[in-house]
């Protein structure tokens, strides 16, 4: 690392968590802005339901194929160039929604945030890049704390922006997204030295399967990918979040608010602590004992039997985030500095799979279980979510375990 950037290394850091913040805290606002818009386009509220389902298949889809080439493209001409590019480009989304005059331009904008939400990929890299091995489980905490943050605050703000008039949330985003990506002229150095950056564009493994292909080259990183894919997959069931508690519970808006407010609000401080938890008990049993706390979330909200049971589970779920950072941060040791772009892809394409595959799995499981009355059968999803972290968990363990005993055979 150079000496100018190890200077400038706190500015840059506290710049990535910012941009990833803001990147999430588009995606929140967005979230109950949208739908109305919607509805004020279409005049129909049944149709609006299936256009937002296809809005947010559209949102994953371009993650999905972007988040590979974004880190390919950064392993050949560095992070600084892509994360500043994307959060320009992230502003430029805003604006068309706030001027979107139809529908189709509306579905631009939400095409677009796919692709400038798939710029995690060059941060997460940036962090890999410029933080040593043994400090890569606290850095990767920063920004899962950072998407947590957004994931908290953003709907709360979306609605109360919504206030002032439906587009004023997407005027708000965009002055804040230009702001950042014109303070990161001057404080973002670029962290992947010339001599360190692919000589050529591998494009073969810039689709979002042909990255994948990397666990071919890195087959020690398929037990670390399944576990970080189940997990991901079992996050998707907080799709039917607001759904099942105003079914089985009576929940009124503010109080699902408050509700996403309390899990995202835990999962930052959880994922701020990361760090030292991993220094004081190992990343083995941090990241089995985050999954092990989820999948207790999970039950809980399945069978239990008031709103107040529910709520109370909602800590545990929360302390589910201090699993991903071990787990990311084991990934990232099994890697060369020059494949870290493209690692950080695949890992964007795993999550890219999930976000496609599990908002409608869950959703059709809960309108199925549903029909049949309040049977145990509704807490299905949950269930499901808590098989997954199990699976995630176990995957964890092993994986985990065999990369302790290869690397103490090594020192040997």
């Amino acid at each position: 690392m150079s000496d100018a950037l190890k200077a400038r290394r706190p500015a840059a850091a506290s710049f990535i968590f910012v941009t990833m913040l803001l990147d999430w805290l588009v995606v929140g606002i967005a979230s109950p802005v949208v739908p109305k818009l919607i509805v004020e386009f279409t005049g129909r509220i049944d149709s609006a339901s299936a256009i937002s389902g296809a809005f947010a298949t559209a949102f994953a889809l371009l993650q999905f194929g972007l988040s590979p080439v974004l880190g390919i493209l950064s392993d050949r001409f560095g992070r600084r160039p892509i994360i500043l590019l994307s959060s320009l480009g992230s502003a430029v989304d805003c604006l068309i929604l706030a001027l979107a005059p139809n529908l189709w331009w509306l579905f631009l904008g939400r095409f677009l945030s796919g692709a400038t939400a798939a710029s995690a990929t060059a941060s997460a890299a940036y962090v890999a890049d410029v933080t040593p091995p043994e400090r890569r489980g606290a850095a990767f905490g920063m920004l899962s704390a950072a998407f947590g943050l957004g994931f908290a605050l953003g709907p709360a703000l979306g609605g109360l922006l919504a206030g002032f008039g439906l587009r004023v949330p997407f005027y708000v985003c965009a002055g804040l997204m230009l702001a950042n990506a014109a303070y990161g002229l001057f404080v973002l150095p670029e962290s992947l030295a010339p001599e360190m950056r692919q000589p050529t564009i591998a494009w073969k493994r810039a689709n979002p399967l042909g990255s994948l292909k990397m666990l071919r080259r890195h087959r020690d990183l398929l037990g670390l990918v399944s576990s970080l894919f189940c997990s991901n997959l079992g996050v998707q069931s907080f799709s039917v979040f607001v759904l099942y508690t105003i079914y089985r519970f009576n929940w009124s808006e503010a109080a699902n608010g408050l509700g996403l407010t309390a899990f995202g609000a835990i999962a930052v401080v959880s994922s701020m602590i990361v760090g030292r938890l991993i220094a004081k008990f190992g990343a083995q049993m941090v990241a089995v004992t985050g999954f092990g706390l989820g999948c207790v979330g999970f039950l809980i909200y399945g069978f239990a039997p008031t709103g107040i049971v529910f709520a109370c589970a909602l800590p545990l779920t929360g302390l589910w985030s201090i699993a991903g950072p071990p787990i990311q941060s084991a990934m990232s040791r099994h890697v060369s500095a020059t494949e870290q772009g493209e690692l950080q892809g695949a890992i964007g394409s795993v999550r890219g799979v999930a976000m496609i595959v599990g908002p409608a799995f869950f959703t059709l499981l809960f309108a199925w279980v549903s029909s049949f009355g309040t049977s145990p059968l509704v807490g299905a999803p949950w269930f499901c979510g808590a098989l997954l972290l199990v699976a995630a968990a176990v995957l964890a363990h092993r994986a985990m375990r065999f990369e302790s005993t290869a690397e103490v055979a090594a020192s040997a």
